[in-house]
């Protein structure tokens, strides 16, 4: 009996020691493999950035060997498609930088309204539902924005301005700028919320009112935050689709008046990749001229908003 008492507590050790091995040969293996797996997840977004800017500058060469950089940079007619042909992309330049600054006039003060109420007047029962709504409207599909703008936007222009035409830059610059305010208001009023409270009780201490407290301490406090919000709104803006596609136009027209009908470079992207241009072709080629301008623009402005964010980043 001893002895067989002797060989099961063996055999539990042995067993024991077996299942010991086992999990360590296990976490070391997971050791091994996950530093592998994490790297490879985070080069997906690197390779896939490399890939776009090599697809780009290949594409976007090749329309240059036929068609002189200076004249597309230059050129104040946009007509690709229909002889005479053109690759003067000023028109679709202005009226790309026409939507983005409507849609900034109409974003950049009311989202920055809204991130000072949430962050120094809403009590936590109203923010707890007004943020929440603002998320849902930065949820909502852009393509459904572009027929609210060609509805309902479109007939209050027309009934105030009756040179309004159905597509119109004023329109699809206001609906832009509605569809980027929760984008301001978001960063802006985490920006705000991260100002210490010690700066609020010493101006309320000296006697400042909570307005006076919100306009000349926190936002001055959180002004990086404020302008990289700006500008990333304004990169957002620029690079919108759909509502411009629907709302705005196709007409590429270098024109100052907000009323008439444009085209937005990705709205002519979108009307050339329907899939009616021949692989090749320098209109083919174009779509890549004005996608790599774009992103250049793109770029230069998430270049500057960090820029920006670094230079007046105040820390407490």
């Amino acid at each position: 009996m001893p002895t067989q008492g002797l060989q099961s507590a063996s055999k539990a050790q042995t067993a024991s020691k077996e299942l010991y091995d086992f999990k360590n040969k296990r976490v070391s293996i997971m050791n091994k493999l996950m530093p592998i797996l994490l790297f490879l997840c985070a080069s997906v977004s690197v390779l896939t950035t490399i890939g776009i800017v090599v697809t780009l500058i290949s594409e976007t060469y090749q329309f240059f060997q036929k068609i002189p950089i200076f004249d597309f940079l230059f050129g104040t007619k946009w007509s690709p498609l229909i002889p005479p042909k053109s690759f003067g992309v000023l028109p679709l330049l202005s009226g790309t930088l026409m939507i983005t600054l409507i849609a900034c006039l109409v974003a950049i003060p009311l989202g920055l309204a809204s991130a000072i109420y949430l962050s120094e007047y809403a009590p936590k029962r109203v923010r707890k539902i007004i943020k929440p709504i603002l998320e849902v409207l930065a949820g909502v599909p852009t393509i459904v924005y572009g027929y609210f703008a060609l509805s309902l936007v479109t007939p209050l222009i027309q009934s105030i301005f009756n040179s309004a035409g159905v597509f119109n830059a004023l329109s699809a610059g206001i609906v832009v700028g509605i569809m980027i305010i929760p984008m301001v208001c978001s960063l802006s009023e985490d920006a705000m919320s991260s100002v210490p409270r010690s700066l609020r009780d010493g101006a309320y201490a000296l006697g400042a009112t909570r307005f006076e407290v919100a306009l000349k301490i926190v936002v001055p406090a959180a002004f990086s935050g404020i302008v990289a919000s700006a500008v990333l709104a304004f990169s957002r803006a620029i690079g919108e689709t759909m509502i411009v596609t629907v709302a705005a136009g196709s007409t590429p027209n270098m024109t100052a008046n907000p009323l008439d009908s444009i085209q937005t470079m990705t709205a002519y992207i979108v009307q050339v990749s329907l899939g009616d241009t021949p692989h090749g072709t320098v209109e083919y080629g174009s779509i890549f001229a004005v996608g790599m301008t774009l992103f250049v623009i793109t770029f230069l402005l998430n270049i500057l908003a960090q820029y920006i964010a670094r230079k007046f980043r105040e820390e407490y």
